[in-house]
């Protein structure tokens, strides 16, 4: 299938070189091969011949090349700035990567101006053009990693997130990152998936696994770069009285979440960052994925801010449920926000009063990326 970020792929390659980003198993290297017309030109670090042709610099000819997995090369950005300025920008060179590509991209200014960077996600609603109740229950069953939910079998989903955890430690983590204690980080990632929704309780994890603050926050902020998992920011505005340094976790792979609810939430934030980046990545628009609390505790669960400034609230329900009050307060102390409540398995669609859509999620999901 082709990619959302397939023809923006091939319109950059025109100007700079391109760095693809995301999880891993996410996609990005089938995309290049798709994009690449000659397979002889796909180099991957971790394949030793490949390995040894990009330290000769015995580069097969052509008029595109993509290099996977380079990022593991310490000097990968000089070697990229130096080859990128002998052939004059006339190469197009299309570079896939994970975390670490991700995180080393402000590393330097060596290759300031030279490469577009973009954001490959997992599927979506929009994405896979779904229509049916039936076909949304399945992706929020399955996740919207590729493997998994092409292959249409729960076990099978459920078996590939297992290993997909495990391959993410033992080879991914271990291979960018230096870590001792591994055993204490793997019982990190299976507990962080049942506190999904909730402000994230540093110190609360921090006695569970008998360790320190610092070796904590150092976990996660691996765990973000290596597109484990990703963190909002509350909401801050002089108007409301919200709080300012508690952050929400979802994972990336929202299969990982057992109770249906929460996975459900998952998945939207999942929806609505795959947007976020997309509209940062490709229209170069500052917008950024966040959440609303106040010191009173009412919440809303996403708000999406442009200039830092809230254009988007979205509140998550599994059922019909009542409207949630704060987004109504929300809605009247920023009238010119669109406000959605929406929820998964519920079917009623109206707009109250205040210009609040309520509606089912497959409707707002559509209208993303």
């Amino acid at each position: 299938m082709k990619r959302y970020l397939n023809e923006q792929i091939i319109r950059d390659l025109k100007k700079k070189m391109v760095f693809l980003g995301g999880p891993r198993q996410v996609g990005k290297t089938t995309m290049a091969l798709q994009i690449l017309k000659d397979k002889q030109n796909y180099l991957n670090w971790d394949i030793s011949q490949h390995r040894e042709k990009i330290l000769k610099g015995e580069l097969p000819p052509g008029e595109m090349l993509v290099f996977d997995e380079i990022h593991k090369y310490r000097s990968w950005r000089n070697y990229l700035k130096g080859l990128y300025d002998l052939q004059h920008g006339n190469q197009k060179i299309l570079v896939t990567g994970s975390a670490r590509l991700d995180f080393y991209r402000f590393g330097g200014d060596s290759l300031q101006g030279r490469y577009h960077f973009l954001r490959l996600h997992p599927l979506s609603v929009a994405e896979l053009a779904i229509k049916s109740q039936n076909n949304f229950m399945e992706l929020l069953e399955l996740g919207g990693f590729p493997e998994p939910f092409l292959g249409k079998s729960k076990v099978e989903a459920k078996r590939w997130s297992r290993e997909y955890r495990t391959r993410l430690v033992r080879e991914d983590l271990l291979s960018l990152e230096r870590v001792q204690d591994i055993g204490n980080l793997e019982l990190l990632i299976i507990r962080l998936p049942e506190l999904v929704g909730s402000p994230l309780s540093l110190n609360a994890l921090r006695e569970d696994l008998q360790i320190s603050h610092k070796t904590l926050s150092k976990w996660m902020n691996i765990l973000e770069r290596l597109y484990a998992v990703f963190r909002l920011m509350p909401l801050g505005s002089p108007k409301i009285r919200a709080v300012k340094k508690e952050q929400k976790h979802y994972h990336f792979d929202w299969s990982l979440v057992q109770d249906m609810p929460r996975r459900f939430e998952n998945m939207v934030a999942s929806h609505l960052l795959k947007w976020v980046h997309y509209e940062e990545d490709t229209k170069g628009r500052n917008i950024e994925l966040r959440y609303f609390r106040d010191i009173e505790g009412k919440e809303v669960d996403f708000v999406v801010t442009e200039d830092n400034k809230p254009f988007l609230f979205v509140e998550c329900k599994w059922s019909d449920d009542e409207l949630n009050k704060t987004l109504i307060y929300l809605k009247r102390k920023f009238p010119q926000a669109d406000a959605w409540q929406i929820h998964a398995t519920g079917k009623r669609d109206y707009q109250t009063k205040e210009g609040i859509r309520v509606a089912p999620s497959l409707l707002f999901l559509q209208g993303l990326i």
